[in-house]
């Protein structure tokens, strides 16, 4: 690869034979951050379930709603993104601080080309804070550990875990890392959380094979999830209307935005 397809700020320790999953969502949502392999497993995937570059975009669109909704209408001043992917627009921080330039925002990832992107996470208005620290989902006590750092965790939270549970294969695990994250927050605090389904209402089936194909050619490996097993990581919180639904018709602005197969929820941890 020429210099000039270096995504910008790339470290050379990447390993840019693998598809990595930051990468090929950058190339979905039309970002530059990606390499020939990236848009090859991209482009097979889309393929074989031509609406993931839909269920990318309304992805992206649903962390703007919430983060919206949760800085505007509840108040939240601090928000706990983990596994945040590559930048691109309208991050956590830029929503929130527009809104409310004092919030506190910490993001999380443990994939070295976002490490190499994290300065530009890292603006912030001057009211406010903006971190980033290098930590991994599976490991929640040093993640809360390390957010402490700039959060008061004696104050509520917004946990954003978008697209980040379904790398955690083994369900008891991806419930107890949600749990040992909630539990970290006070009363008044939020879960948001977006997860792809096979679930056939939400028209998920075809991500049985996409994602056989992507554990066979991309890291890291993935798992869709039924309505019922995504519920399971809200157990003990309060679902807020419109409850858990198609990320894209979440307090959607039109009632004609199309269904993803792709849950999202925000609850609240009473």
């Amino acid at each position: 690869m020429s210099e000039h397809q270096r995504p910008s700020g790339a470290a050379p320790r990447l390993n840019t034979g693998v598809a990595h999953n930051a990468r090929v969502w950058n190339y979905w949502i039309g970002g530059r951050d990606n390499y020939e392999v990236d848009q090859q497993v991209g482009d097979h995937v889309a393929a074989m379930f031509p609406v993931i570059r839909d269920v990318a975009r309304a992805d992206r669109e649903f962390l703007g709603r919430a983060v919206g909704f949760l800085a505007g209408e509840c108040g939240v001043r601090q928000f706990l993104d983990v596994g945040t992917g590559l930048p691109t627009f309208d991050n956590t921080h830029e929503i929130a601080q527009r809104i409310a330039p004092e919030s506190r925002i910490v993001y999380v990832d443990n994939d070295p080309i976002v490490l190499a992107h994290a300065r530009s996470l890292l603006t912030s208005a001057p009211e406010g804070a903006t971190d980033y620290i290098d930590a991994d989902v599976h490991h929640p006590e040093a993640l809360v550990r390390g957010a402490a750092a700039t959060l008061d965790l004696e104050r509520p939270v917004a946990v954003m875990m978008l697209g980040i549970l379904n790398f955690v294969l083994d369900i008891d695990r991806a419930q107890e890392i949600t749990r040992t994250l909630m539990s970290a927050v006070p009363s008044g605090s939020y879960l948001v959380l977006t997860h792809p389904t096979t679930d056939a209402d939400l028209g998920g089936q075809g991500n049985v094979e996409a994602m056989r194909f992507w554990n066979d050619n991309a890291t890291p490996p993935i798992t869709a999830r039924t309505r019922a097993e995504i519920a399971s990581f809200l157990d003990g919180l309060e679902i807020l209307a419109p409850g858990l639904v198609s990320c894209a018709r979440w307090r959607a602005d039109t009632d004609s935005a199309a269904t993803v197969p792709q849950f999202g929820v925000v609850a609240v941890k009473p």
